[in-house]
């Protein structure tokens, strides 16, 4: 009997996208910290006004279950700060539903730690911004990052999963090889990753912000140290606002399972936000100005996730509604933009996002590349957003090569600047009905990056599809027989013992 296939919790499959289940939970019990972050999106510090009441949480762990949530993520400010959190823990497990806690760890003591496993929390991700002197900085308090790191210890002490949190500003991308040499001696597992984005504090420190050009450099870097940390045991796992459909896509997603590839924004298909005052909203980094779905004080969790046009964009967007590069790229159909939070904390709406390694690719190819610079503060609201421009320029050294496919106006580059080649978009599926199933592209395996199914020659390299599969599919079977060959070799020096396993002399 073939053994059962285990996967993580938040893994969608097609029945997923169909019916629109929000698998996966991101929860902010309380709007209270202790961390005073300058990359901060909500803002966090004090409770909101008006959060939910102990009994008003609890009914809003029964209807996660019956939507057929199977993963909770407590967030803040600081989820422990609330008195009733592992009440919530508790509940969210009484269902079966896997719960875990992201924090900053300030004063996360032992003690905390074994309350909450023992209500029944699995996981906890601790957030590492940087080395010790650049995380004390970004968060706002000295001593934060040893706290940080003694948590993550802690917690894997009483059993509980153990992942980090990084977010990548302008100043984390040299310190990126020593955070993770740090976390795996601390006991970390997983490795999540994300773009810091222009909302909240980081909108007003904005030279926090990592410039869309240089992913040219980031995204090098992180497939090197995905597979040193997969050497190590540490599982990287990028987050939405990471990618999309350079050469590393194929072990971005679920896990490392090469067919896997970005397929558009989840918010409001299979993941709900949540506000500690019952505001509803597709996705937990939305702004609620524009996204808020309704609250759980006037409609029910169910009512508000069927009905709510706020919570409905993501099912209904098409490439009709993108815009700039991102509406003329080969990847429209699929990719949709990418990340709508990063793209909206920018400009105001979603649909052109210059955070895309296969966008900078193709601009580097024409020498040019793009910044952005802020044009206007954001209010001193949760989730607010300022407003930012998009400059299109020459990459320094190239301005002879920009100069003679575009205009030297900076806006006038931003209008035209297109996708090489780019691929006729088709008529996209607009119905909340029924959800779309994600497009499944095809690998290169010349070049590694996707392209779609039908394609003879790849519009990214050039090379036969099906030869490069072909000598693909031949070089993993010699590989295959060689490890066979040298595993026989030494079952045969030790006297032909199969059983014993063969790493254990190695």
């Amino acid at each position: 009997m073939a053994e059962p296939v285990h996967r993580p919790a938040r893994f969608r499959t097609d029945d997923d996208f169909r019916g629109h289940v929000p698998v996966h939970v991101v929860w902010e019990i309380t709007l209270a910290c202790n961390l005073k972050c300058q990359h901060c999106g909500s803002r966090a510090g004090r409770p909101r006004p008006n959060e939910l009441s102990t009994e008003e949480c609890l009914e809003v762990v029964d209807q996660l279950a019956r939507l057929g949530t199977r993963e909770i993520s407590l967030i803040g400010g600081e989820a422990y700060l609330r008195r009733d959190w592992t009440e919530i823990v508790r509940a969210i497990r009484g269902h079966g539903i896997y719960c875990a806690m992201q924090t900053g760890a300030r004063n996360l003591t032992p003690a905390r730690i074994a309350e909450a496993a023992e209500a029944g929390l699995q996981g906890i991700g601790v957030s590492i911004d940087g080395l010790p002197e650049l995380h004390d900085e970004l968060r706002g308090v000295p001593g934060s990052y040893e706290m940080a790191i003694q948590a993550l210890k802690d917690a894997k002490t009483a059993g509980l999963r153990t992942s980090v949190n990084t977010q990548i500003g302008a100043r984390t991308v040299e310190q990126m090889p020593a955070i993770m040499d740090r976390i795996i001696a601390a006991g970390a597992t997983h490795w999540q990753l994300q773009l810091t984005v222009a909302m909240g504090n980081a909108a007003d420190n904005d030279a926090l912000l990592l410039q869309p050009y240089r992913l040219l450099d980031l995204m090098p870097l992180l497939a090197r140290l995905y597979h040193e940390g997969m050497d190590r045991g540490l599982t990287m796992i990028v987050g939405n606002n990471i990618g999309y459909f350079g050469p590393y896509e194929h072990f971005w997603r679920n896990l490392g399972q090469e067919s896997s590839h970005w397929t558009g924004c989840s918010a409001g298909q299979t993941v709900i936000g949540l506000e500690s005052d019952g505001t509803v909203k597709g996705c937990p980094s939305l702004a609620t100005v524009g996204y808020a779905g309704g609250n759980i004080r006037d409609l029910s969790l169910e009512e508000i996730w069927n009905s709510s046009e706020a919570i409905h964009f993501g099912r209904l967007r098409s490439v009709e509604d993108l815009w700039g590069f991102c509406r003329t790229c080969y990847y429209a159909d699929v990719c949709r933009g990418g990340c709508t939070w990063t793209a909206d904390s920018l400009f105001g709406r979603p649909g052109n996002n210059p955070y895309c390694h296969h966008r900078v690719l193709e601009l580097e190819k024409q020498g040019l590349r793009e910044r952005v610079v802020k044009t206007r503060e954001a209010p001193m609201q949760s989730f607010a957003t300022g407003e930012f421009e998009l400059i299109v320029e020459p990459i320094p050294g190239r301005e002879a090569e920009a100069a003679a496919a575009f205009p030297t106006s900076t806006a006038a580059r931003a209008e035209k600047v297109v996708q090489i080649g780019g691929r006729k978009a088709k008529p996209s599926h607009r119905s909340e009905d029924e959800g779309r199933l994600p497009p499944s592209l095809e690998i290169c395996r010349a070049c590694n990056r996707f392209f779609w199914p039908g394609e003879e020659i790849c519009p990214h390299c050039g090379a036969d599809v099906e030869k490069a599969a072909a000598a693909h599919a031949e070089e993993v079977r010699y590989r295959h027989a060689l490890i066979a060959e040298v595993e026989k070799l030494i079952r045969e020096a030790r006297g032909g013992n199969a059983q014993e396993p063969v790493g254990a002399a190695v």
